[in-house]
């Protein structure tokens, strides 16, 4: 009887956290963005206006603050804002200590915000660090140049992020037959790298087209050695 109300008490617990920490982080968030403005630009205005004994309207706050990455989001995107940014951004990246936070956090911004995302064209499986090990990693662009002159194998450029910051990793130059495309969007392969796999994957077939596409290549080059043997 002790189990079955352990067991009830811990299926409870598994379906009311999830619910009960989305609605703290929404709470949360909405009066954290609320208050940044709400409490500093709506104050001033509404004491220059006399009102100092009312309270900004709940929600005011967020209201400006997405009025205001509005208007900077399109100054951004003009030439001179565009220089502006780069210049700021520039002479941030050279300040020590401060230049990490930042160049993480704008990496971490375009991963997921930018439309720079792109530059993971899709989320693959490849064997690494060794044979029997698979890691996840993202297509970038199809190798050329000095490298690809350098290896007689037609390679890829491949990232392989770390965990749980995708940040930084490893740029490996893979064999394209080595390179399996996972049925899984670039969005939901950094979420699973972040998360150290603790989410779910509904999907298996990019590990079963990896196993697949491994014993066809022994097959060909068992085949290789018996025809040069021959």
């Amino acid at each position: 009887m002790m189990s079955g109300m352990r067991k009830t008490l811990v299926a409870g617990l598994l379906t009311v956290t999830p619910l009960a920490l989305t609605v703290y982080v929404f709470y949360f968030l909405f009066h954290f963005f609320d208050g940044l403005l709400s409490n500093t630009v709506i104050r001033f205005v509404f004491d220059q206006l006399g009102m100092k004994n009312v309270d900004a309207p709940p929600g005011i706050g967020l209201l400006l603050l997405i009025a205001l990455l509005f208007i900077t989001g399109t100054f951004a995107r003009n030439y001179v804002g565009k220089k502006m940014f780069d210049l700021g951004g520039h002479i941030v990246t050279k300040i020590p200590i401060i230049n990490r936070i930042y160049i993480a956090s704008r990496q971490l911004s375009e991963a997921f915000l930018s439309e720079k995302r792109e530059t993971f064209k899709r989320a693959v499986l490849i064997e690494y660090p060794r044979k029997g090990v698979y890691s996840i990693g993202f297509f970038t662009q199809d190798t050329s140049g000095p490298i690809q002159d350098a290896i007689e194998e037609d390679v890829v450029s491949i990232f392989v992020p770390t965990t749980p910051v995708p940040t930084s990793g490893y740029l490996l130059f893979v064999p394209k037959e080595d390179v399996v495309e996972l049925d899984m969007s670039v969005e939901d392969a950094l979420k699973l790298v972040i998360s150290a796999g603790s989410i779910q994957v509904a999907s298996k077939i990019g590990l079963e087209r990896l196993l697949e596409q491994k014993k066809s290549r022994k097959e060909k080059r068992k085949n290789k050695t018996s025809e040069s043997t021959d």
